[in-house]
């Protein structure tokens, strides 16, 4: 069974999987799926919609705005906010309210295994790729590579990174993870799993 943490506010229309924790505070709106295993901490905001694979972490006071999908094993830092507006304002040309209706949602869309560090922006429309990391701080305008770490405003890859999360070493033509011992090719800007 799921976990929900007096004081969170779950929307009858979400949908929680087995297994998964939503904390005190933490919104999950209305049509959001949430897939087995996850944590959603303290704080945290799950925009409708938003869909979230198995095994995932959303930190305290994340906001993850609609429509963002995250894959499996995505892990999201502290305070980590994923936009959807490419042009955002409150108001319309002629200085009446947005509403609902007055724009288009676009979203932030991570895959497997990536991990959004503590404070970073992710600038909707962008894809992380998988196992990517993106640095604390960082605010991500561009796509990110598979393995990628990124880091900076805006961001730009520093280095590549392996499913540990453990920065690669160049070992001539190759990249090692120094915790897995896993060796990759890098093609024209992408890492690829030698074997």
């Amino acid at each position: 069974m799921a976990f929900v943490a007096d004081g969170a506010d779950v929307a009858d229309a979400a949908q929680i999987g087995e297994g998964s924790k939503i904390w005190h505070l933490a919104q999950v709106r209305e049509n959001a799926r949430i897939g087995a295993n996850c944590i959603v901490g303290r704080g945290a905001y799950i925009g409708p919609g938003v869909v979230l694979g198995d095994n995932c972490k959303v930190q305290n006071h994340a906001l993850v705005y609609e429509p963002a999908a995250l894959a499996d094993g995505v892990f999201i830092g502290p305070a980590v906010v994923l936009t959807n507006d490419t042009y955002p304002r409150a108001v319309n040309p002629d200085g009446t309210l947005k509403s609902a209706s007055d724009w288009d949602p676009v979203g932030v869309t991570i895959a497997e295994g990536a991990a959004i560090g503590a404070r970073a922006v992710c600038v909707a429309p962008v894809r992380i790729g998988a196992w990517a990391t993106v640095a604390a701080g960082a605010v991500v305008t561009k796509d990110v590579p598979d393995h990628a770490l990124v880091a900076g405003v805006p961001a730009r890859r520093i280095g590549w990174v392996g499913r540990s999360g453990a920065p690669l070493s160049q070992d001539g033509d190759e990249w090692v993870c120094p915790q897995t011992g896993q060796r990759y090719a890098e093609t024209d800007g992408a890492l690829s799993l030698i074997g």
